[in-house]
């Protein structure tokens, strides 16, 4: 009878460690997110500032302009987590192409709040990218402790998810194409 109480009581023991290990890795997943969350709503302040100081120099750039601001509202508008990847994606392409239009005007480059606003946007992506890093050492490690056995017995009971990866798209690593 003894060991039998000892055997519930460890069981017992390692169920609790089990499910507050995991509710621990969980909430360091979200922490993740929302740091990500964060700087992007950083960088939403500060494109209506770019492309208006870049307006006044690049009159005729008004398609860069408007696919600058539909990503931008796609992107804060997007609620489910792939199709906000794909949206935050298609926003730092646009502003890559901002960025490059901006090379061609020489005025536009010496502006003083111009150039602030490119390094405030430029620490801001940083620190996206830094965040992105976080968020998926979480994930992998949330992730991998609900594979490992026994515990994902217990996390499949209790009804613990994987997260998916930030991950980058394709395009994301291709030169932008500037047009003049």
């Amino acid at each position: 009878m003894e060991i039998l109480l000892l055997v519930i009581i460890i069981a017992g023991g390692w169920l609790m460690f089990t499910y507050n290990r995991l509710v621990t890795w969980r909430n360091r997943v979200k922490e993740a997110s929302s740091d990500i969350e964060v700087q992007q709503k950083r960088r939403y302040d500060l494109i209506p500032n770019i492309v208006e100081t870049v307006k006044g120099y690049a009159k005729h750039e008004d398609a860069v302009f408007t696919q600058v601001t539909e990503a931008r509202t796609a992107a804060m508008g997007a609620t489910d987590p792939r199709a906000k990847l794909a949206a935050e994606n298609a926003l730092s392409s646009t502003l890559k192409s901002l960025f490059a239009v901006s090379e061609a005007y020489p005025d536009l480059k010496a502006n003083q709040n111009f150039l602030h606003l490119q390094q405030e946007l430029t620490d801001t992506e940083n620190k996206i990218q830094a965040a992105r890093r976080f968020f998926n050492t979480n994930v992998r490690d949330y992730n991998t402790s609900l594979e490992h056995f026994p515990t994902n017995m217990v996390a499949n009971w209790l009804g613990f998810k994987a997260f998916d990866f930030f991950d980058a798209e394709p395009e994301s690593e291709k030169p932008v194409a500037v047009k003049f």
